[in-house]
């Protein structure tokens, strides 16, 4: 199912959308890290932001 842009909050800020450019921007600039490590992270433990976060924090030690 795709995003309703018109709905925001909930599931749409646990889950980190690949697809859509601006979330691949967002998630990075709050992570800061590159597209592309953001994109490696996801690959290694899937789109769910809380689990992103703690694979890049542990990456950074």
């Amino acid at each position: 199912m795709a995003d309703d842009l018109t709905r925001s909050g909930g599931q749409d800020r646990k889950r980190i959308n690949l697809q859509q450019d601006f979330e691949v921007r967002d998630w990075s600039a709050k992570f800061n890290v590159s597209a592309d490590e953001l994109k490696k992270a996801v690959e290694a433990v899937g789109n769910e932001a809380s689990k992103v976060e703690e694979y890049l924090k542990k990456r950074k030690k």
